[in-house]
């Protein structure tokens, strides 16, 4: 009988107490890859964006709009390439829990901005350039709700309402379904929105722009709010990345929150294994003095009670990430949260706690047993 198999016994010697210190560690360890799944989904899936893209917004919110003017000035910034412009339109087709983000565009112009990031082939651009009540729609989206090139939709407005039936309702022509990570999204022409809203037509909720390099991009961002310095809409302009991160940041504190939340879960139950594998220990006194007058060492002895830690903490700890893993891969599957999914670094660092938290819930019923003489094991009651 070698020390993995002593290990292994001893462990399920109680299989209902060890049964009930993996289900603990697997729900820490499930919170953990959930959160942090969500996390690094909503910090970090960004980073695809162009590095070169900018967006400028009203500096008092971003959702106050702009004048529609702005559009041609930015044009004439020095560093600036491409110039267009996007309208929130608050879509949902057929229940307004079905939601997917809707903008109001150029067509021509968005492509040239977001053709690197919006992928679709050149004869569904075409076919949505020359259709007034063209739109196109995120995969995820037109795959969840059985939607193909062609086809005639409504999508409702929770904001605007259309002047040409007094009703939040728009009739739309499928032109092209493009591939794009994130949530479920729409753009159709802004011309079409112009001539049906009942108002916002003299104004655009957010500049998009790219720039000739990303090098000049704080050249240009201060070029373009120095222009509207003192106007009645003066503007806030940056780096695409920065201002999600900033719209995030918003929301509150995500990593501190997460942070404090896995963190409180982890000493609890820290301190329950602890304490259970010291009970653990004490309950096998005479075993290990035992073990000892047969010719085991202290040293042996210790690594055996560190590997039953270990092996505790990695059977819960694998199975929480897997477990979060799985259900991280079923909800990206959702229009919502395409392409959310655990990202390896997250099984990483998991993988990485799970060690540490069987280090540190073992070291002290280790040293126990390392420090047990054998006259004090054998005469315990």
């Amino acid at each position: 009988m070698n020390d993995r198999t002593l290990v292994s016994k001893n462990l399920w010697r109680k299989p209902l107490r060890t049964t009930l210190l993996v289900v603990s560690i697997f729900i820490a360890f499930l919170l953990f890859g959930v959160l942090g799944s969500f996390n690094y989904f909503f910090q970090y899936a960004p980073d695809t964006r162009g590095a070169n893209r900018m967006l400028v917004v009203n500096k008092i919110n971003f959702t106050q709009p702009l004048p529609f003017a702005y559009v041609n000035r930015v044009r004439t910034v020095p560093g600036v390439t491409h110039v267009a412009f996007q309208n929130w339109f608050g879509g949902y087709y057929r229940d307004p829990k079905n939601l997917v983000q809707t903008f109001s565009v150029p067509p021509e112009d968005y492509r040239l901005v977001y053709g690197n990031t919006i992928k679709m082939p050149d004869a569904e651009w075409q076919a949505f350039f020359h259709d007034q009540t063209g739109l196109i729609l995120s995969r995820s989206f037109a795959v969840a709700n059985h939607v193909r090139i062609g086809d005639h939709i409504p999508l409702k407005s929770n904001i605007y309402t259309n002047s040409s039936n007094g009703q939040q309702a728009w009739d739309f022509t499928v032109r092209g379904i493009f591939d794009q990570a994130g949530p479920s999204s729409a753009y159709f022409n802004y011309e079409y929105f112009r001539q049906s809203a009942t108002f916002g037509a003299d104004s655009v909720g957010m500049i998009v722009l790219t720039t000739d390099s990303p090098k000049h991009n704080d050249a240009v961002a201060h070029r373009i709010d120095a222009m509207f310095a003192n106007s009645a809409a003066e503007t806030s302009t940056q780096d695409e990345l920065a201002f999600f991160r900033a719209f995030l940041a918003q929301r509150g504190n995500i990593s501190f929150i997460i942070t404090l939340v896995v963190g409180a879960a982890f000493v609890a139950i820290l301190l329950v294994v602890g304490n259970t594998m010291m009970m653990a220990v004490r309950e096998r006194t005479k075993e290990i003095g035992v073990l000892k007058t047969l010719g085991f060492t202290s040293n042996r002895i210790m690594r055996m009670v560190l590997g039953e830690s270990l092996l505790l903490s990695l059977i819960g700890a694998l199975l929480g990430l897997g477990l979060a893993a799985l259900g991280m891969w079923a909800v990206g599957q959702s229009p919502n949260l395409s392409g959310l999914q655990m990202p390896w670094i997250v099984a990483a660092v998991g993988f990485v706690l799970a060690l540490l938290f069987g280090l540190i819930t073992g070291i002290a019923p280790s040293l126990s047993a390392f420090n047990l003489k054998i006259v004090d094991a054998l005469g315990r009651k």
